[in-house]
């Protein structure tokens, strides 16, 4: 399945420096006497909300396109809110029923990353019906099927096109306390942050795409669902959080730091990685998706006395990475903190 889309998993998205000036004038106008940031990406490749957009009855917007967020937030008017996203991307795995479980526990992860609950989702297929035969194409609907049923959420429907690489993912909705959101502008100073799942997937991805080795571990970290992350830190008070996906930890972690006006410290020797990851990268399983992600956020990161090979780690191309939490949640593993802004820099490795 890798062998017939040039990239794979998240780390085939579009950069986030060319994503961001895509949307840049997209943005609503900058309210007088407030200083408008810089023109963040939606990290979870979600459509420009028409509020923000075309200025429309934008109350009701609660999250939209100005911080990257994760998904759309829309109040509903009845004490609840609806979370929108949208998320695909090209084989990771050779596997065509791990795929499809790996694609749609990266698309619920925008909802969970939200603190909300999946309902329903909308399968986004692109075959190459000329070359793959529709046999696959039904094994990774039905791999995305088994976890969308685990989380609770149905499917729908949805669309598909016949494409010349196969693409994968989907459309979700869900439903999301409005008081108890999970933002990634609502970081504050001398907040731990936790890390929820290794990191890695990007790496050994890549020497799976390369070599046709496979590693089980991996593919169970990325179709893994956050649920019970996300219920944790809502649990805990956890008020910020993020997913850590196609921008690696650098990445994600620039974006919340920078909507939430803070400085974050990351504690590189407690990051968890999987195994095999690092020997990997010290072979040259890099991809470039990851060496973009860390040219985009090197302005703004002070390394200290961290190495290329850690570096290129911490700004991996996740796949359905774990959830990047503002505060301690109870069995995984604090990697840092929040500090007061530290001008030029939001990122700091020690």
């Amino acid at each position: 399945m890798t062998g017939y889309a040039r990239g794979g998993g998240c780390a085939c998205k579009i950069p986030p420096g060319e994503l961001e000036a895509m949307v840049a004038g997209l943005l609503p106008p900058p309210i007088p006497g407030q200083t408008p940031s810089a023109a963040p990406a939606p990290s979870s490749g979600q459509a420009p909300t028409p509020g923000q957009a075309l200025g429309g009855d934008e109350d009701r917007l609660l999250v939209g396109l100005d911080d990257g967020d994760d998904a759309a937030v829309v109040r509903t008017g009845d004490g609840t809110a609806v979370v929108s996203t949208a998320d695909f991307f090209t084989p990771v795995v050779d596997d065509a029923r791990d795929w499809g479980r790996i694609a749609a526990a990266n698309a619920l992860s925008d909802v969970y990353a939200m603190g909300g609950r999946p309902l329903v989702g909308l399968n986004l297929l692109g075959w190459p019906r000329d070359v793959l035969p529709a046999e696959l194409a039904g094994e990774v609907l039905a791999g995305a099927l088994d976890v969308a049923r685990a989380a609770g959420c149905l499917v729908g429907g949805g669309h598909s096109i016949d494409s010349p690489e196969p693409l994968y993912g989907m459309a979700v909705t869900g439903l999301v306390d409005p008081d108890r959101l999970l933002r990634n502008d609502a970081g504050r100073p001398g907040v731990p942050l936790t890390l929820t799942k290794p990191l890695g997937v990007g790496i050994l991805n890549n020497r799976h795409k390369r070599t046709g080795e496979v590693f089980a571990h991996a593919v169970a970290v990325m179709a893994a669902l956050n649920d019970k992350a996300s219920a944790a830190a809502l649990e805990a008070g956890a008020v910020c959080a993020t997913d850590v996906t196609g921008f690696g930890l650098l990445g994600h972690l620039h974006k919340l730091a920078r909507a939430s006006r803070v400085t974050a410290v990351v504690d590189a020797a407690a990051v968890p990685v999987l195994d095999g990851a690092r020997e990997s990268l010290r072979a040259g399983y890099v991809s470039g998706g990851t060496r973009r992600n860390l040219d985009w956020v090197r302005p703004h990161l002070d390394a200290g006395r961290a190495g290329e090979d850690q570096l290129q780690l911490l700004a991996d191309a996740q796949t359905s990475g774990g959830l990047l939490v503002a505060g301690e949640i109870p069995g995984h593993p604090v990697i840092g903190e929040l500090v007061p802004a530290v001008a030029g820099t939001t990122l700091v490795i020690r």
